[in-house]
This record gives C-alpha cells, sequence and structure tokens, in this order.
C-alpha cells in the first residue's frame, strides 16, 4: 500500500486509540484526522484506518459512505455548502445553488461534489445545517451565512482570495 501517514498525524491517532474501550470506536476521529489532513478519505486511507483498527476495509466503508460529511474526493480551496432541506428549500436553497453553480461554471442539476477546474471551488447541497428559521442558509469552508440571497452570495465569492 502507497499510502502514508506522517509520523505525527500517525503518532497522533496511535494515542488517540488508547481513549477507547475497543480500537472501531476510534474510527470516526480517525476519518475525521485523515480528512482533515489530505482533504479526503481515499480508497487508501479506508484501507488503511482498517488495517490501524483490525477491522475489514468495509467497516470503514460504510462509514466513509453513510456520513455526509466526508468526501471521497478531493474539493477545492472554497467548499460552499447549500442546505437543501425542507425549510431551506422552501427558502430558496435551489435557487441559491443554482447561482453558485451559475457562476462557477457546474452543473445546477448536480447534487454531489462538484469542483471546478480550477480547483479553487466545491460546491455541494448538503443536509440540514441547523438554522431552518434562518433559511436559506449555507457555510464557505467552516464559515455560517444566513438568509442568503443571490447577492450575499456574489459577496461570499468575492471574498474567497
Amino acid at each position: 500500500m502507497s499510502f502514508t501517514v506522517p509520523p505525527q498525524l500517525e503518532a497522533e491517532l496511535n494515542e488517540l486509540v488508547t481513549h477507547y474501550p475497543q480500537k472501531r470506536s476510534a474510527s470516526l476521529m480517525f476519518l475525521h484526522a485523515l480528512q482533515e489532513h489530505f482533504g479526503y478519505i481515499s480508497k487508501e486511507a479506508i484501507e488503511w484506518t482498517a488495517q490501524k483498527l483490525e477491522l475489514q476495509p468495509i467497516n470503514i466503508y460504510e462509514l466513509v459512505t453513510f456520513y455526509p460529511m466526508f468526501r471521497q474526493e478531493p474539493a477545492g480551496k472554497y467548499v460552499l455548502k447549500v442546505c437543501r432541506t425542507l425549510s431551506c428549500a422552501l427558502g430558496g436553497s435551489h435557487k441559491l445553488h443554482e447561482h453558485f453553480c451559475q457562476k462557477l461554471g457546474l452543473d445546477s442539476h448536480g447534487h454531489g461534489l462538484q469542483t471546478t477546474k480550477d480547483g479553487k471551488f466545491s460546491v455541494e447541497f448538503v443536509e440540514c445545517l441547523a438554522s431552518c428559521g434562518t433559511a436559506p442558509v449555507m457555510m464557505c469552508n467552516e464559515d455560517f451565512y444566513e438568509g442568503v440571497s443571490n447577492a450575499k452570495a456574489d459577496e461570499i465569492l468575492g471574498g474567497c482570495k
């Protein structure tokens, strides 16, 4: 396997395992740490994690495919997450998603992660961002925005340097 985890990260993960009664209980924390470092969870990262936690790769793959916060492909420098659940949909999130896609040259009908050719931006629909009363809501990386209009969306894009 050609996948390599930096020694410092591997040491942190090894220490993390000691905080759980069973190794497999550290699975989600491993995945979060690996995605934070590499930007996504590759097939090799799944296999590496399974080996470290003495599990079958399918046990890790199930987690990666079940939880929407894990990505299996690289994302852009700026990840725009638009909430698509009912309150946001009623508040215009589909139009907001379409606006971002049109501005960035992406498919407005695509609901999965889409990344611009230059790798600068990724847009994706996500499940509830937990602010139903201020729809539509979105995130740009770790920044949260409420009541996002097209004008505000343009402002957010303009702030991405």
